[in-house]
């Protein structure tokens, strides 16, 4: 007897296949989706699976800053490890090669790679790139004189993404790379005090020596912010032409953000030997999540909302597994003093 669609029958290959295609496909609407809104996510792809593992070579997934995953790269066990290292390339920016494999836990990191053993895998091994999608940093240029155009031009090809703005409607945010102001005299002050209170690293204005520092005179902030605006903007290049001074200004800031980024890496590696950051991990450019210990397994999670957990006596306890919770939840006494 016929049946309808869906009716007295078991799904077969052409069934899975189809279901695969529109399971990628909704991830990776959801990744364009993310990028357009300039949320900053990890993709994370199987590279390589070893047997017995429920992931195959190919299989995606997205890490959210929440800690949330979409998508399928393993088990419990994995997305784990898959969620506390997700959460350290979005901090740090960098990709990272994360091998998951079955064994006591430990960790053994050497350049981009990490290897984590769990003792809750049954066998096999996976390798899971970690490649972070952060939004390209924005860059708010005020004025839309020829230095505005030409830095509008010139920036995306630096990966600087340059919106226009006039000087009065400017809203700066702290996680903007730079505000430029190259309006020639228009709406100057406004934007500059604007950029400076929301602590944009990089403020700068298009002027000679002698206005700019008039215009630094003006602005109604302390002297401490004030000293903070390039002016004149741009590295000392000779540059003449609109094109040449947005040029000098790309290098400067591109420069300054060279530096800052040096300097954090040096911070790591100070916390790192007091013993503030673990090893083999990249420095990161935003703090990292904090992370705990599974009482059950030993296994390090990252302590968000979005990994497994329990309350045990006020305390937040959590789990790479649901195994390790339930084992927990049966008997707590065992291992209340891991906790």
């Amino acid at each position: 007897m016929h049946t309808g669609p869906g009716l007295g029958r078991h799904a077969g290959p052409a069934d899975a296949a189809d279901l695969m295609t529109t399971a990628a496909a909704s991830l990776a609407a959801r990744a364009v989706d993310l990028a357009a809104r300039r949320e900053p996510f990890v993709h994370a792809t199987v590279v390589r699976a070893q047997h017995p593992t429920s992931a195959t070579a190919g299989d995606t997934a997205l890490v959210l800053p929440g800690g949330e995953i979409q998508g399928f790269v393993g088990g419990q066990c994995v997305e784990s490890s898959v969620r506390e290292y997700g959460l350290q390339v979005l901090a740090s920016g960098e990709p990272l090669l994360l091998r998951v494999l079955p064994g006591e836990p430990s960790r053994r990191a050497e350049e981009g790679a990490v290897d984590v053993s769990n003792p809750c895998l049954s066998g096999g091994a996976i390798e899971i790139f970690l490649q972070p999608r952060l939004p390209a940093p924005r860059v708010v240029v005020v004025g839309t004189a020829p230095v505005a155009q030409a830095l509008a031009a010139l920036g995306p090809g630096v990966g600087f993404d340059v919106e226009l703005a006039d000087g009065d409607a400017a809203q700066p945010r702290p996680d903007d790379a730079a505000l430029i102001v190259a309006s020639h005299g228009k709406a100057e002050e406004a934007a500059l005090e604007a950029a400076l209170r929301a602590g944009v690293p990089y403020v700068a204005l298009v002027a000679s020596e002698a206005r700019g520092g008039a215009v630094l005179d003006s602005l109604d902030v302390d002297a401490a912010l004030r000293s903070r605006v390039y002016t004149p903007a741009g590295l000392q290049l000779g540059a003449r032409t609109p094109g040449e001074i947005a040029l000098s200004i790309l290098a400067q800031l591109v420069q300054e953000r060279a530096a800052a980024r040096a300097a954090a890496r040096t911070a790591a590696k100070d916390g790192a030997r007091e013993g503030d950051q673990a090893a083999g991990v990249s420095a990161p450019s935003a703090p990292q999540p904090g992370t705990a210990v599974d009482p059950v397994c030993g296994m390090s999670v990252p302590a968000v909302e979005s990994s497994l957990h329990a309350e045990y006596n006020g305390t937040t306890v959590y789990f790479c597994s649901s195994g390790c919770r339930t084992a927990f939840r049966k008997d707590p006494e065992r291992y209340a003093l891991s906790v």
